[in-house]
């Protein structure tokens, strides 16, 4: 059913386009607004694939003096062929040249916010390629700087805090068996920060949980002889995402982050001010969060997140069973 929908929605925007009254060039806008309605709030996959199809016949369409609606066609194409389910690489492949080939015509005919996105959707395409072995994470660095120029902290700060969150997972997924590594690590810390400065939780809820939740990323990771403090930043980090990350609301995103917590808190002796006392309280703690994440986890379809939590529960088991407890609290650890 659904797939006869989109194949009534696609007839209806091809006879459209057809219309003998407009313009080549009035057709293939008309062709890109649809697709742009099928993008925005697709109901299933079948909707992205529409998109491209028809962002496809605009081009076809569209006139070659017309360079900039052809560079805005570009781009919403590429926007698409990014969030292609199953599209792989050569989706990715594909939105990255067509970001590259509708860049020349934005700097020449454009608006510099419209370049400014181009890049910054560039710059994403070459980091999922980059993740991928098929392009160079500095490449995707360089996208997102170029962005900067125009979205700056001021005029723009959902999108440059975007930007320094993209930057930062840019700098963190790079190699860490070089010289180089902690300073990319600071940088990275320091982008998150820098994002932090500029939204905040009743403005800018989404972007700045996401800030939130991969600063305590980046903090708890850190190749550091501050362990102790960067793991206690990293917990106000992830407590701050979840003041938007709530399992009511966004479940998902609610487990991903205090997974993230339990990860850390496993590490966490009980009293920090005494780590020789060791972490029992802090070890049943992390085991509830686990638990409670793989229950959403399953529940979500998301078998390999649930199995490596899973495997985490069984781990904190087995330390717990050679931890003997400290007092009558806690003497039972939960399992499962």
């Amino acid at each position: 059913m659904n797939g006869d929908r989109v194949g009534d929605e696609v007839r209806a925007a091809l006879s459209v386009a057809d219309d003998a009254g407009a313009s080549p060039s009035e057709r293939a806008e008309m062709l890109m607004e649809i697709a742009m309605g099928l993008q925005q709030r697709p109901k299933n996959p079948e909707q992205i694939a529409a998109a491209v199809f028809l962002y496809d016949r605009a081009l076809a369409l569209c006139p070659e003096d017309q360079r900039l609606l052809d560079a805005r066609i570009m781009a919403r194409k590429g926007t698409a062929l990014l969030v292609l389910p199953e599209g792989g690489t050569q989706a990715l492949q594909q939105a990255r040249e067509a970001f590259e080939a509708a860049i020349p015509h934005f700097v020449d005919f454009g608006r510099p916010e419209e370049l400014a996105e181009t890049e910054m959707n560039l710059g994403l395409a070459i980091q999922n390629l980059a993740g991928q072995h098929k392009a160079r994470i500095t490449d995707a660095i360089s996208a997102y700087q170029r962005a900067l120029r125009t979205f700056d902290k001021l005029r723009f700060p959902k999108e440059f805090a975007i930007l320094q969150n993209n930057v930062a997972t840019a700098f963190l997924s790079m190699p860490f068996t070089d010289s180089r590594a902690k300073m990319r690590e600071a940088l990275a810390v320091q982008a998150f920060e820098e994002g932090l400065k500029v939204v905040n939780l009743i403005d800018h809820p989404t972007e700045y949980a996401m800030l939130q939740n991969n600063l305590g990323n980046a903090l708890q990771y850190a190749s550091s002889s501050h362990t102790l403090e960067n793991n206690l930043r990293a917990l106000d980090a992830y407590d701050e995402a979840l003041k938007v990350r709530s399992r009511e609301t966004m479940p998902l995103e609610f487990a991903n982050t205090i997974a993230n917590k339990a990860n850390c808190v496993w590490n966490l002796p009980d009293d920090p001010e005494h780590p020789e006392r060791g972490n029992r309280v802090n070890l049943l703690l992390a085991q509830q969060y686990y638990q409670e994440c793989r229950t959403i986890f399953s529940r979500s379809g998301e078998a390999e997140k649930s199995r490596i939590v899973a495997e985490a529960c069984d781990q904190i088991g087995r330390e717990l069973l050679a931890v003997a407890p400290t007092n009558g609290t806690g003497a039972h650890a939960q399992t499962g």
